[in-house]
């Protein structure tokens, strides 16, 4: 008998029961492993499933290797070097000798060629990166993602790596090609005790603030890189283009500099400074966060910066007043000024952008969500890795309300942004041309527009450093094919690049291509008790991911109907017959499990509820009541029956 036991890191041993004997895997490995040999060792007792044997269905066999190689980077706890990772690889799966001697036609160790293949895919999925050659590093998504077979096998599939089918014959690169590029970073010089420029100028040095935030990009910084200290704001006076009296956003330039060393404690890097007498202002598109990297391989503005910062070049200001974003923000006909937005524009003003009330999962927790803390954390994890995510779950289990907290603590502000939240619902009539882009009647005519999705990019786009979310309520009551288009292709996280940027149904201008920036997240919502909607898209379902809620009546519901004055007799009242009802429904062969009655209906909101009963009995009327009706519309009497269990002695 195999006994298997999942440890906290993700990884699973399974345990001959009597034996004592173990066999390490990565999660769920040892369904996906397709040696007989293997399994027979299994089943008598052998020592150790190797991984070397070990191979996922229908991938080639490093596939095995992505979750060992990111648990080891991060037990490493920072960079590595390649002979590092492939050592501890080694050492902790017992990689016989009679293995490692195994070469390809090339004179390569075919144990080596497949790390380095595994490593090639994990950067590919934006796991790993190569802050400088011979060296790798975990980014913040390989921080936290939790690698399953079947997310390694996805990775496998979608990663844009030529590959011709044989990873012994093949050679995987042994470095990033793209490790020796000179990146061009732009960070913030404010601190809580005020401006350091002015040290960082005379020592030499820039240094990161805040010990828990962008560590992991400070490390990424390597000699040759140029850097800029910048200060962000907002300005609608005296600025060089007619702005109409809206608020712009700026960027001035202090100094300019080449990092001349990295001192490897995610915090300092040394730093050939220019102090730039005067400074130089940059408008429209600018990075708010502390430590930016500009993009200059995916985004012709980050490339225009860079030319304006470091290379003497102007600013062509006509340019972004044409970009969809800022032309629709600052045209004089779009929202006119209110008198009081037009006296306040007369004067002159140059503020400082503030930084964000911070929003966590301990937020969410506070005001009522009833999942555990870890399991909210997950589902933002989640959400960052995979950039796509639908709750779904049956009515009234709070899928609404937790997206739109789930987006704030993403984005990590109580208040975010019109433009970083924005939310939309899906209906049968919805269309391609309403949510990405069509044609609309004018006062000119038909005029060709960008739906909100589009909307959302060029706002993500326009704000590279700000993480953007847009939520879809009821997901599936769209066709996911018409509405998305081409761009269901463009949503997966593998393919959030320039380099995969495809043309659209309509242009607005000859070979005008679109993409979805890296930074820009879907949360989708899904009631899956609605008879009226089809099976999901397929292709929508592989590049989402699903979490399933439940109805949740657990302690944490009951601590929160109590904070709400509720007694305690009341509380279990309500919980046993919602329990009961929620039986019933779940055996019913013609509704299910999916058909239950969520926590939302019998959760209070307001604290000066003086007869609880009343409260109750009155939900049970007006909402829960009706529903039954609707299940049971075929049998009256059970849904009235139903009914009349709930309500019973109040």
């Amino acid at each position: 008998m195999i006994q298997v036991l999942t440890t906290k890191m993700g990884r699973v041993r399974f345990s001959v029961v009597g034996t004592g004997d173990m066999f390490i895997s990565q999660p769920n490995a040892l369904a996906f492993v397709s040696d007989p040999d293997i399994l027979a060792s299994v089943a008598r007792g052998g020592r150790v499933v190797g991984l070397h044997k070990l191979k996922i269905e229908g991938v080639p066999q490093f596939v095995s290797y992505f979750a060992p190689v990111i648990e080891i980077m991060r037990d490493l706890g920072g960079p590595a070097r390649p002979r590092e990772v492939i050592g501890e690889l080694i050492k902790r799966h017992e990689i016989p000798e009679e293995f490692l001697a195994l070469t390809n036609q090339n004179g390569r160790s075919k144990f080596e060629n497949r790390v380095h293949f595994a490593r090639l895919y994990l950067t590919s999925a934006g796991m790993l990166t190569s802050p400088s050659r011979g060296v790798w590093e975990l980014t913040e998504q390989g921080r936290t993602a939790d690698l399953s077979s079947e997310w390694a096998a996805e990775i496998f599939r979608t990663a844009r790596v030529n590959f011709t089918g044989d990873e012994d014959e093949q050679d995987a690169p042994s470095d990033d090609p793209g490790a020796e590029r000179v990146h061009y970073w732009f960070v913030g010089s404010m601190w809580s005790d005020g401006d350091q420029t002015n040290r960082f100028l005379e020592e030499g040095i820039w240094q990161n603030g805040d010990e828990d935030k962008f560590s992991a990009l400070v490390r990424q910084m390597k000699p040759g890189d140029r850097i800029a200290i910048k200060a962000s704001f907002t300005q609608k006076h005296h600025v060089p283009f007619k702005n109409h009296g809206r608020t712009v956003s700026a960027m001035r330039i202090k100094a300019i500099g080449t990092i001349t060393a990295n001192r490897g404690d995610g915090m300092t890097v040394e730093v050939d400074w220019k102090e730039l007498d005067p400074n130089k202002d940059w408008y429209f598109y600018t990075y708010r966060n502390t430590v930016a990297r500009a993009r200059v391989e995916d985004d012709d503005s980050a490339r225009r910066l860079v030319a304006f910062t470091f290379h003497g070049a102007g600013q062509d200001y006509d340019h972004f007043l044409r970009h969809t974003y800022w032309a629709e923000r600052l045209a004089p006909e779009v929202d006119p000024l209110s008198e009081a937005e037009a006296e306040d524009a007369s004067e002159d003003d140059t503020s400082p952008i503030m930084e964000a009330q911070p929003y966590t999962v301990d937020d969410i927790i506070a005001e009522g969500g009833f999942l555990g803390r870890d399991a909210l954390q997950g589902l933002v994890d989640r959400l960052s890795s995979k950039k796509n995510l639908i709750l779904q779950g049956p009515p009234g289990t709070g899928k609404t309300w937790l997206a739109k907290r789930l987006a704030k603590a993403h984005i990590g502000s109580r208040a975010p942004q019109p433009d970083q939240l924005r939310s939309v619902q899906f209906h049968p009539s919805l269309s391609y041309e309403d949510f990405v882009r069509g044609y609309r009647p004018s006062s000119s005519g038909l005029t060709l527009t960008d739906g909100i999705f589009l909307q959302v990019v060029e706002a993500a786009r326009a704000q590279p450093d700000l993480p953007h979310v847009l939520i879809i309520e009821e997901i599936n009551r769209g066709n996911p094919a018409q509405v998305f288009g081409e761009m269901l292709t463009l949503l997966e996280n593998t393919k959030r690049s320039r380099a995969d940027a495809i043309e659209l149904a309509y242009r607005k201008m000859p070979g005008e291509k679109i993409h979805v920036p890296d930074n820009l997240y879907l949360i989708g919502t899904m009631n899956i008790a609605d008879r009226s909607l089809a099976l999901v898209d397929l292709a929508l379902r592989r590049r989402f991911a699903f979490v399933a809620l439940e109805p949740l009546l657990n302690t944490a519901w009951e601590n929160w109907c109590r904070a709400k004055n509720f007694p305690d007799d009341m509380i279990t009242l309500i919980r046993d017959r919602i329990f009961t009802l929620n039986e019933t429904i779940a055996q019913d062969r013609a509704l299910g499990p999916q058909f239950r009655v969520g926590h939302s209906y019998v959760t209070p909101t307001d604290e000066d509820i003086n007869d609880h009963s009343a409260w109750f009995a009155e939900v049970v009327d007006t909402e829960i009541g009706p529903l039954l009706e609707e299940y049971w519309f075929d049998a009256p009497d059970r849904a009235r029956g139903a009914t009349q269990a709930l309500r019973e002695g109040l």
